[in-house]
């Protein structure tokens, strides 16, 4: 039976369902899309929703205005330095946010028309398929903010890319161009302009919907059994350091630092 409740409720996403294909939708382009407390609560809750939806057979992944999505709030950070059950919770919602992605039975496709960068780009290489306009980006600055990348970046990173070309982004945070990353893997198709990036992530949802849906859901299963494996090797873990440097006095300076557009002078501490 299907259990999807009815989505005008939801408040930092909307979801559009046309037969076997749900597009949702990011809805803080105010915002650029950052993940506070409510849109991570509302995220987990929707894919788990999802994954007891049998009518679906494929979804969309898709953002309001011209960034994807930039990570997390800065305001989740300062105030999980203040406190150590904020930390927990930071942490507890990261582990929640990508098991859900990666446990979710549909094939979930992302249209990928602007920059995905820290949380951000974690979720869209936890999905399935990633359709990107060349002027898109992925990036993952956790270190630039005094930050593990302990979210998911450890995990998915290496997986689509390699340890070494994996740490090469991930202790610089340099972005890297859509067509770059489609040559290394971590892109699967290539659109021109931004605005074509949703009509062909959808285009190749509905083939995939159109398919045998126990073969396509069991086939993504037992691919991404590989990454549960290493989410259980790794993400406890990075997890754990992530929280150990939102308590750092690193991270608030680098917060600073951005807001002041100025260079940030780190101790380590």
């Amino acid at each position: 039976m299907d259990v999807l409740r009815p989505f005008g409720e939801l408040r930092t996403l909307s979801v559009d369902l046309d037969e076997r294909v749900a597009t949702v939708t990011l809805r803080r382009p105010d915002q650029l899309n950052s993940f506070d407390a409510e849109q991570h609560g509302e995220f987990v809750e929707l894919w788990r929703a999802l994954a007891a939806t049998r009518s679906v057979r494929a979804v969309v992944l898709a953002a309001e205005g011209p960034v994807f999505s930039a990570g997390g709030d800065f305001s989740i950070l300062e105030s999980a330095h203040a406190s150590v059950q904020e930390r927990l919770r930071v942490t507890r919602d990261g582990h929640d946010l990508l098991m859900a992605l990666l446990d979710v039975p549909q094939p979930v496709v992302v249209a990928l028309h602007g920059p995905a960068v820290g949380l951000g780009a974690t979720v869209v290489l936890a999905c399935d398929a990633v359709v990107a306009a060349r002027s898109a980006t992925l990036a993952d600055p956790h270190v630039n903010i005094g930050l593990v990348a302990g979210d998911g970046g450890c995990v998915v990173w290496p997986a689509a890319v390699g340890p070494l070309r994996a740490k090469r982004h991930l202790l610089t945070g340099d972005p890297l161009p859509a067509e770059e990353a489609h040559r290394l893997g971590l892109v699967t198709d290539l659109v021109a302009e931004p605005a074509e990036a949703l009509p062909a992530a959808l285009e190749l949802a509905r083939r995939i919907a159109d398919l045998p849906p126990l073969a396509v859901q069991l086939t993504k299963r037992t691919v991404n059994q590989g990454l549960r494996q290493r989410c259980a090797e790794v993400l406890e873990l990075g997890l754990a350091y992530e929280m150990a440097t939102l308590a750092s006095d690193d991270l608030l300076e680098a917060v600073d630092a951005f807001r002041s557009r100025r260079p940030g002078v780190f101790e380590g501490a």
